[in-house]
């Protein structure tokens, strides 16, 4: 009886154990992110400020999910970020960001997305307020 539950609860989704944002801004650094990515209150390195410049952080409508941070770091042909045009982006039909499942440990991913999802803020929510005519 007691397995039965076990395996009914560990069917329900992943979870990584929290990481350490100043590890993950750690490997933020070393791993070159800002070769592709900006994000403020870092500098791109010189040389990279004609080069494709993926936004990461800031004030989002919504925001990404742990599972989908992760997957965008170790299947980054998964989903092609919006508003880019696509010959910038992907070669081939897969994206021109490196695959770093070889080179990234596990602590090194669950740090660089502890760190990832410190970065963004939500906006409010502005609600609409609709006039009735009766």
């Amino acid at each position: 009886m007691f397995g039965l539950v076990g395996c009914e609860q560990a069917s329900t989704g992943f979870s990584l154990p929290v990481g350490d944002p100043t590890q993950g801004k750690d490997v933020f650094l070393s791993m070159q992110c800002l070769s592709c990515h900006e994000m403020e209150g870092f500098e791109r390195p010189d040389g990279t400020e004609d080069k494709l410049s993926v936004t990461l952080g800031g004030k989002v409508q919504s925001l990404k999910t742990y599972a989908e941070l992760v997957t965008s770091v170790i299947n980054p042909s998964h989903q092609l970020a919006k508003g880019y045009a696509l010959s910038e982006i992907q070669a081939s039909g897969k994206s021109v960001m490196p695959v770093y499942n070889n080179i990234m440990t596990v602590e090194q991913l669950i740090d660089l997305i502890t760190f990832l999802e410190s970065q963004y803020e939500l906006e409010p929510y502005t609600r609409t307020e609709y006039i009735i005519y009766r």
